[in-house]
């Protein structure tokens, strides 16, 4: 049965969740880290980490609901409409489609904290290098983005299947390269979250139905709040903050993240 300090890490879990989603800093890496520092007792199979998302996703939606709504109201007559609609549905089909094929390999195998660290010094790298040499931005409003571009963008996504890459880091990285302006590329990977996010929860929701009880679900419910509490500051402050100050920031914070926990991990790995 859970305790007061399960239901305490539940909430401080949701609170990271909702820092990091958006952010190139990797969610899932923050998570399997914390969960497997403090000795976190969740649902079985990972599903805590993954459900807790939902939250950061829903609140991506209320920030954005005008845009969203407007959207949808366009879709029968407006072509804009329909090719913003469009370039989401086709970079989310990478992910998608490879998701399910690796669903099992991703979660019993690339869900170490070794990993973890590694792909965010790594990622951080990455970073840094595309920040240096990116290339001149064409577009420069999210809705603008192109179906090639869109697809091109969805295929960066599907380095976010290891634990640590980040999905936002992936996404944003990918569309800096395809000459997408930094907020507009910011823009493009919140909206992208909503359908891969969605799927990944419902698809892993499912695969564990049965080992859920009401205890676990009470679980995912407080950190599923956390999480939407915090990702509403996050997503209204990511956008100004990188067009003035670019991504730089978040990667020096991952490299020095993935280094601590590299220490962390040698000195507490077994002789």
């Amino acid at each position: 049965m859970a305790g007061g300090t399960d239901w305490a890490l539940a909430a401080l879990l949701g609170a990271v969740e909702g820092v990091t989603e958006f952010l190139p800093v990797s969610s899932t890496g923050h998570l399997i880290l914390l969960v497997d520092l403090f000795g976190f007792r969740g649902p079985p199979g990972r599903v805590f980490e993954i459900a807790i998302q939902l939250g950061a996703i829903l609140a991506v939606c209320w920030v954005y609901r005008a845009r969203l709504l407007g959207a949808a109201a366009g879709l029968p007559r407006d072509p804009a409409a329909r090719r913003f609609a469009a370039a989401v549905a086709l970079a989310f089909l990478p992910a998608a489609v490879v998701g399910a094929l690796a669903h099992g390999t991703i979660k019993g195998v690339l869900f170490s904290p070794w990993i973890v660290a590694a792909a965010l010094i790594a990622g951080g790298v990455a970073i840094l290098v595309v920040e240096r040499a990116r290339p001149q931005p064409r577009v420069h409003e999210a809705e603008a983005v192109g179906l090639r571009t869109a697809l091109a963008i969805g295929a960066f996504q599907v380095l976010a299947m290891v634990p640590g890459v980040s999905r936002s880091g992936a996404t944003i990285l990918g569309a800096l390269l395809l000459r997408v302006d930094r907020p507009a590329a910011a823009e493009f990977s919140f909206f992208l979250a909503i359908p891969t996010m969605l799927g990944a929860t419902a698809f892993d929701l499912y695969k564990n139905r049965a080992a859920l009880d009401g205890e676990g679900s009470a679980l995912i419910a407080v950190g599923f709040a956390a999480a939407f509490a915090m990702a509403l500051v996050v997503v209204r402050w990511l956008v100004a903050f990188v067009g003035r100050h670019g991504f730089a920031p978040f990667a020096w914070y991952r490299i020095a993240l993935g280094a601590a926990m590299l220490a962390v991990l040698s000195i507490a790995a077994p002789a």
